[in-house]
């Protein structure tokens, strides 16, 4: 009997946090502080910090969600709506730029990070973002 309580609470809270990480998954959040800037060398030599807003996506041939979060970027790049201003697109594979996803804390694929034409990190997406967030927050730089 004691057993079958243990599970339940073990599925109970394996729901729970089920749903809490599904809740986060594709929803945009700002960094404050900025994150790391193009004073790192890894992210001048992607072409972050060139004058431009630049969405950065780490993907991999194995990742699935990727291949949704290139179409939505394209779809963002080609028409950015009330930001106005060219956006610049690069993706990355994470297999070979581990060095620089170790830097950006990207710890799951996909994860789309935004910088404004100074090279700073401004927002920040892990899971598939929606087009109307990233222009919302393309707006916002």
């Amino acid at each position: 009997m004691i057993a079958l309580a243990v599970l339940a609470v073990v599925v109970v809270a394996a729901c729970v946090v089920g749903v809490v990480l599904r809740a986060q998954s594709g929803r945009l959040r700002e960094q404050p502080d900025g994150g790391p800037s193009v004073a790192s060398p890894e992210l001048g030599r992607v072409g972050v910090g060139a004058g431009e807003p630049v969405i950065l996506h780490f993907s991999a041939p194995w990742c699935g969600p990727c291949a949704a979060v290139r179409r939505v970027v394209s779809a963002v790049v080609e028409n950015p709506g009330d930001a106005g201003t060219p956006v610049h697109d690069i993706e990355l594979d994470l297999d070979e730029n581990s060095s620089l996803a170790t830097e950006l804390g990207v710890l799951s694929l996909p994860t789309t990070l935004l910088f404004d034409g100074n090279g700073r990190q401004r927002f920040r997406v892990s899971g598939v973002p929606t087009a109307n967030d990233l222009r919302q927050a393309l707006a916002a730089l």
